[in-house]
């Protein structure tokens, strides 16, 4: 939680229609800290039972950020090497579970880094349910209940959400806020990029920032409110009577999004302000000392939490998860298909390429077979592979024969799973003369062999070191600490009198540098004898990026496209390149 107050006088927002109702339930004065069996409550009988979310999970994932800490300077500030090691943390656990996840970077930040925003398939996309945390520390320690509390909670509800994969009523959207003790920039920066149809389907907003304190209160952000109404029943339920969040009001993430109308919520168990002798009498802990002895400070480690506070927490975000966005029944097994770009031009003896994606949006990920028709005389359509895992995507090629039929024709895509769904393409094939058009680049993939590539010994691999972007085999440059050239090239013609002229290739940077400052190991990238980029260990990332570069200069010739990797004497940085194209039209 950020350290400052921001502001006076926030209004209490109302989350018009959310009504929750619960029936009466039996008071429970000590949840059991780490049963991980689905808990019955009373309620809408529409709903399925919430499950008990397992303390011992959120504390292994407590763990974690401690240790990424001990391994990153004793923090995990926005901007620093332990926030980055934080994010790639959660993002490799929500990916794994078949989570949407995407990086934006706050540009605005004290610390330009990144919001981690991650996405359930199902439910409508114009009603959404947000939960968020802010998931870096403050310089002077590992900040694990300020605020890996509540990153952790968030992420095992939404491990156990992909698992029992309900059907969805709402989309849920979890997101991992970036710069909040500098002055909740990160979520700022990411309310500020909604437009305002963006901003009215969120539904409600749940703020989830120190939920562990060891001398902790139970406290819910705007208490009387509808939106709060799911996170007080479920502490109402446990005799717990919680009280309004007067120490966190204008100091953590909620702010921004109350403050551009979106109804908000959520819990907090204190921070440095002093638990009163009332507090104390009901809730138990020592009166006059403060919620969190550790707020800033280096001793707010994974001591410093307490396990009933938090497994009281988690099990509350899961009831309001699941009466606010599940519904009832077993989901049916369901996916989507799209083609981007959804237009294409071909000239006549050219090929051009686009992306296919699949989704799982209800039920169980399936494997969908992927099929072309509508293709005029003369265009071949093929997909590589040519089925995938819903979730997972595929490369569609368009090749026209010298000749083919000239004209503009609709290519619809097919996949075949339980269901049938499908997406069209729109392919226009002109004749000859002018731009031929297409993709030049061979064996883009590395799936075909090293032809027809020159690269270094080991560089084109299908190591389970470094995973592909896609497929089995990608070009894996240095990684090896210790004074080291690789390279990795291919000749290539590119056709003239054409619009535009890309380069594009997907690359992971992966270091043991802890520099912030002084790019020790380079990846240069030419066409030609021309350096058209540089990369190095400062843009390490968790992934990979898509690079593109504008090569319209070399139009019309014959030139060699060169990646070489250079690693200095210590500190290994690998550099990993897959599917490399490039693109004129």
């Amino acid at each position: 939680m950020r350290g400052r107050t921001l502001s006076a006088g926030i209004a209490l927002a109302v989350f018009a229609g959310m009504t929750v109702t619960l029936a009466a339930q039996p008071v429970s004065a000590s949840p059991s800290a780490a049963t991980t069996a689905t808990r019955p409550i009373a309620g809408s009988a529409a709903v399925l039972a919430a499950p008990d979310i397992s303390v011992t999970n959120v504390q292994a994932h407590l763990t974690q950020f401690n240790s990424i800490a001990s391994s990153n300077g004793g923090n995990r500030r926005a901007g620093s090497a332990g926030y980055t090691a934080s994010v790639g943390y959660v993002k490799s656990r929500l990916q794994a579970a078949g989570y949407t996840v995407s990086e934006q970077t706050c540009s605005s930040c004290t610390y330009p880094s990144n919001n981690l925003i991650a996405e359930w398939p199902g439910g409508p996309t114009d009603q959404v349910v947000m939960f968020g945390a802010h998931l870096d520390s403050v310089s002077a320690g590992p900040g694990i209940n300020d605020n890996a509390s509540g990153s952790a909670t968030l992420l095992e509800n939404a491990l156990v959400l992909a698992a029992q994969n309900p059907t969805m009523t709402k989309k849920v959207r979890f997101a991992w806020w970036t710069d909040e003790e500098q002055g909740l920039n990160g979520s700022r920066f990411y309310v500020n990029s909604l437009t305002s149809t963006q901003r009215g389907y969120i539904k409600g907003y749940y703020n989830f920032d120190m939920v562990g304190s060891t001398n902790g209160g139970y406290f819910i952000n705007r208490v009387s409110s509808t939106t709060a109404a799911p996170l007080k029943a479920y502490w109402d339920s446990l005799g717990l009577q919680p009280e309004e969040n007067v120490e966190g009001q204008g100091r953590s993430d909620d702010y921004y999004f109350q403050q551009a109308g979106i109804p908000t919520s959520g819990y907090a168990a204190g921070a440095s302000a002093r638990k009163t002798s009332s507090q104390a009498a009901k809730w138990g802990g020592t009166a006059n000392a403060a919620y969190d002895s550790c707020y800033h400070r280096s001793c707010d480690t994974t001591a410093n939490v307490s396990a009933t506070v938090l497994n009281r927490a988690a099990d509350g975000v899961a009831y309001a998860l699941w009466q606010l966005a599940v519904g009832s029944g077993t989901p049916t097994n369901d996916f989507s298909v799209a083609v981007s770009p959804a237009a294409r031009t071909v000239a006549r003896g050219a090929s051009t390429t686009a992306t296919v994606t699949t989704a799982t949006t209800s039920g169980s990920a399936q494997t969908v077979s992927l099929t072309a028709s509508g293709a005029p005389s003369g265009v071949s359509v093929s997909f590589s592979p040519s089925s995938v895992t819903s979730g997972g995507s595929a490369t569609l090629t368009l090749a026209a024969s010298a000749s083919a039929a000239t004209g503009t024709f609709t290519i619809t895509v097919t996949g075949t799973g339980s269901v049938t769904r499908t997406a069209s393409l729109t392919l226009t094939v002109t004749g000859t003369g002018g731009c031929a058009g297409g993709q030049v680049v061979g064996n883009g993939g590395f799936e075909s062999g090293s032809t027809p590539w020159t690269a270094s010994s080991g560089v084109i691999t299908n190591s389970s070191s470094q995973p592909a972007r896609t497929g089995s085999y990608k070009a894996w440059l240095d990684g090896y600490g210790s004074t080291h050239t690789d390279t990795l090239s291919q000749s290539v013609t590119i056709p003239a009198g054409c619009a535009s002229y890309t380069l594009s290739f997907w690359l992971h940077i992966d270091t043991a540098e802890t520099t912030t400052s002084t790019a020790y190991d380079k990846l240069v990238v030419q066409v030609g004898s021309t350096t058209m980029a540089t990369y190095s260990n400062l843009n390490a990332a968790t992934g990979y990026a898509q690079r593109t570069v504008n090569v319209a200069g070399f139009a019309g010739q014959t030139v060699t496209v060169k990646f070489t990797g250079t690693e200095d004497s210590s500190l290994q940085t690998s550099f990993v390149i897959d599917d490399v194209t490039l693109q004129a039209s």
